[in-house]
């Protein structure tokens, strides 16, 4: 049988209580704390987090990300005031991003006109890699 942990301090001295909602509550021995079980609940990869707080640092919008992960646009702007992430304000610099598999990145590179005068990022995004690019707004 599964020992439930205390939510309020952590601890494992705990007894049943009755039965709330069709759920097992319990009452802790230490701090006196009413708790039910914990739910099973959906919960996104650290990994699109991390993915998709470093796009919104990138420059793309969250709508962009939302298109781009198929992660809800709410949940990031929910992950960006949470970690309290500050995009660096440039505007003398313009993100663009496209989504390439191995053999388009390569092709990509060897056109040394596609790079030139600009800022590249490349980060895996499943099987496929997005290229980020920094661009100079033409005058």
């Amino acid at each position: 049988m599964k020992t439930q942990i205390c939510p309020n301090c952590n601890s494992d001295k705990n007894i049943k209580s009755g039965i709330v909602g069709n759920r097992q509550r319990y009452k802790c021995k230490e701090c006196q704390y009413f708790f039910s079980v914990n739910k099973i609940g959906k919960k996104i990869d650290d990994y699109y987090v991390n993915k998709s707080l470093q796009l919104y640092l990138e420059g793309l919008s969250y709508r962009e990300i939302e298109r781009i992960l198929g992660i809800s646009h709410v949940s990031i702007m929910n992950w960006v005031k949470k970690y309290n992430i500050k995009r660096p304000y440039n505007s003398n610099y313009h993100p663009t991003y496209k989504i390439l598999n191995g053999i388009e990145l390569g092709e990509y590179f060897t056109n040394t006109s596609n790079i030139k005068g600009a800022g590249v990022v490349v980060t895996e995004l499943g099987d496929k890699f997005m290229l980020i690019k920094w661009e100079r707004f033409k005058d």
